[in-house]
């Protein structure tokens, strides 16, 4: 097989000679939790017999110098089918197994969340295909990371590990009452008397990850402290301990950038462990960040495959028993789609699909088709997507539009905001919840509400988190909107939770278009910090959203968007389209002569189903409320959220100042308010 790498950075660690190492030996069988974690099987005696003992085999000379190949990938989260650019398990499968028949000595591992914020035919049977269809795959070890925490330490000791043939690491993870380890923390495996010990360690934030009471029992130390005290067990030469001669650590923690300065950035967890991990630990695989590098540093790979089985890692070890040392560690990142047309399909794969998963997805898919039938509630009228006039197989259509202010984009905001704050403390409620129109890829149609199509609405399976915001980066947030020029949408309109509204002047220059916000009725404080909930792409400022890496105390509910508005259905039953915009754009055009004109904008949705506002009437203390017709048509051009047009003229009461506050009302609910720039 010839090995392809679109974009790879193989690069060679220097040689290394690590003191301690012992060349052979027995690796010790250890268990916990009735699991064995120890590599090869200790050899036991034979029972006493009369019976002649048959000839020896002729003794073979072990190779002096064995090669090894160590295969990864992270962050897999339960992407059994092929969607995009993930490939699938079944491709991801062949392509370990390609390597794996050119070299037997090969480990195929990961750094964690394997499973958890899953895609619907995976998460709607708690993973199971997906653990079935890596056990197929051959997978070896792996980290447990933060999602396998996500029905509680109990589920992934008594139902995951157990359905699980791979072995699943956590030397950070103890119990809270002895303080001794609560996972098994290494495992190691023999090929050609050349022992490869594996240390894994999940995230010390899994505490603010995960929900508290599934993790009671627990507690969670120092990553690279825990593989440090490992990795020195593992190469004091004492084989009842456990030995290798090559140490890997596969941590659930990961760099904020593809650049090398993040990962070696010492004020970041990450950074921490690449810059503290000691000389016993020879390679560094990674994950939680979903960001693909191919590191070395300080002659020592660290490396991550991104995420959902779109790339895995191919490492070229090589090791000189007689000298005791690593002379190659050689790492290149191969990308599952080779090729994709215009459009962004993929047209040329890694490897074909294992005919020994194909099974397991196909099954999986089918019981997912039965489930996903179930009724969840009842939508009263549709939520729609927004819409703009396109082009569709050569005709003019109405197309999606990610610009407009949508009944579904704004619900989506709000049942977040319920999720979030169910069994939530007094006093950390979240208050704001922002959605984006890129995460939404399907409208909910009036009547039967069926779990297939919640999750057809939201596919990407992410986790709702929080964090803290200022009011004013909450603004910069909105400004962020208008996208950056050469962006592939000049504007990406996001859904807000009903106690938020703001208003815009689309004329205003970038970063000074958001006029005025308010939550609850009361404006918004730029200094005041708000705690704000958004799906786990945006949080981690997707699609240009920027800001939202600014914001603090970041915490992963470990509650998938899905699991968020199937729970609100089945809660409340039926759900019913708010019709109120909850943007709307004012441009004060005229103020002379005690007259002022404003054109106002953003007035309706732009779907044909969802009711038109009609009329929009201005009004304030002294003056005759005046009422004007609203445009309904589509603007040129309709890529921004400007339907539903009106301009208004009105006499300004006297007396009226910079503060008098004019209120914007139409017949569909939208309630908003607007100063004039009066001197």
């Amino acid at each position: 097989m010839q090995l392809r790498s679109p974009g790879a950075d193989p690069r060679s660690a220097a040689a290394r000679t690590r003191s301690g190492r012992r060349a052979a030996g027995v690796v010790a069988a250890l268990t916990a939790f009735g699991l064995a974690f120890g590599g090869a099987a200790s050899a036991q005696a034979a029972p006493p017999t009369d019976k002649p003992k048959p000839p020896k085999p002729p003794v073979v000379a072990a190779k002096t110098v064995v090669d090894i190949n160590l295969v990864t990938v992270n962050d897999f989260h339960g992407r059994i089918e092929q969607s995009g650019t993930a490939a699938g398990i079944a491709r991801l499968s062949s392509a370990v197994k390609e390597i794996r028949a050119q070299n037997p000595n090969t480990v195929f591992a990961a750094a964690g969340d394997m499973i958890g914020a899953s895609t619907f035919t995976s998460f709607i049977q708690q993973d199971k295909p997906t653990i079935e269809a890596l056990n197929a795959a051959g997978l070896d070890v792996s980290a447990v990371g933060n999602h396998e925490f996500d029905q509680g330490f109990a589920d992934l000791t008594d139902r995951v590990m157990p359905l699980a043939l791979w072995e699943y690491l956590g030397a950070n993870v103890y119990d809270k009452e002895t303080g001794e380890p609560a996972l098994p923390e290494y495992w190691v495996e023999t090929f050609d008397k050349v022992r490869i010990g594996f240390v894994g360690a999940v995230t010390d934030e899994l505490p603010s990850l995960v929900s508290p009471s599934g993790i009671e029992d627990i507690t969670v130390g120092d990553p690279v402290e825990a593989a440090n005290r490992v990795a020195d067990q593992l190469s004091d030469g004492d084989d009842a301990n456990g030995e290798a001669d090559i140490v890997v650590f596969l941590v659930h923690e990961g760099a904020a950038t593809t650049s090398v300065e993040s990962a070696t950035d010492p004020n970041t967890p990450f950074g921490d462990i690449v810059l503290n991990a000691n000389d016993n630990i020879d390679a560094i695989v990674s994950g939680h960040t979903h960001l693909p590098y191919n590191h070395v540093i300080d002659g020592r790979p660290v490396i991550s495959s991104g995420q959902y089985g779109e790339r895995f890692s191919n490492m070229e070890i090589t090791f000189d028993r007689k000298g005791k040392k690593i002379t190659k560690m050689q790492n290149t990142i191969y990308t599952m789609a080779l090729a994709t047309d215009a459009n962004g399909n993929v047209t040329q794969w890694y490897a074909q699909p294992d005919p020994e998963v194909v099974p397991i997805v196909t099954e999986a898919t089918k019981v997912a088709d039965v489930l996903g039938s179930v009724e969840i509630g009842i939508a009263d009228a549709a939520f729609n997507r927004a819409q703009q006039p396109g082009i569709v197989n050569g005709q003019p259509a109405l197309v999606e539009n990610r610009g407009g202010e949508s009944t579904i984009g704004n619900f989506v905001a709000d049942v977040q905001l319920w999720a979030l704050n169910q069994n939530r403390p007094a006093g950390s409620q979240v208050e704001i919840t922002l959605m984006n129109p890129g995460g939404i890829r399907a409208n909910i149609d009036a009547g039967s509400t069926t779990y297939r199509e919640a999750a057809n609405v939201q596919s990407f399976a992410n986790t709702l988190v929080t964090l803290d915001l200022t009011g004013a980066q909450v603004k910069q947030i909105l400004e962020e909107q208008w996208q950056p020029a050469g962006a592939s949408r000049p504007f990406l309109k996001l859904g807000v939770n009903e106690a938020l509204s703001y208003t815009y002047d689309p004329t205003a220059a970038a970063g000074s278009r958001i006029t005025e916000i308010t939550l609850g009725g009361e404006p918004l404080d730029p200094a005041r910090t708000y705690k704000v909930g958004a799906n786990s792409f945006l949080a981690s400022g997707g699609d240009n959203f920027v800001t939202f890496r600014q914001g603090k105390n970041s915490a992963d509910s470990g509650k998938v968007d899905l699991e968020a508005m199937v729970d609100y259905f089945r809660t409340f039953g039926n759900a019913a389209p708010d019709y109120a915009q909850r943007a709307v754009g004012v441009d004060v055009v005229g103020l002379s002569g005690g007259v002022a004109t404003v054109k106002l904008s953003s007035l309706d949705f732009s779907t044909a189903a969802d009711p038109k506002a009609g009329t929009v009437t201005v009004s304030a203390e002294g003056m005759e409320p005046v009422t004007v017709a609203v445009d309904s048509a589509f603007p040129t051009p309709s890529a921004f959220d400007e339907i539903g047009r009106a301009t208004v003229t009105f006499p300004v009461p006297a007396g009226a100042t910079s503060q008098t506050r004019f209120t914007i009302t139409t017949p569909t609910g939208t309630t908003s308010s607007f100063v004039l720039p009066i001197s």
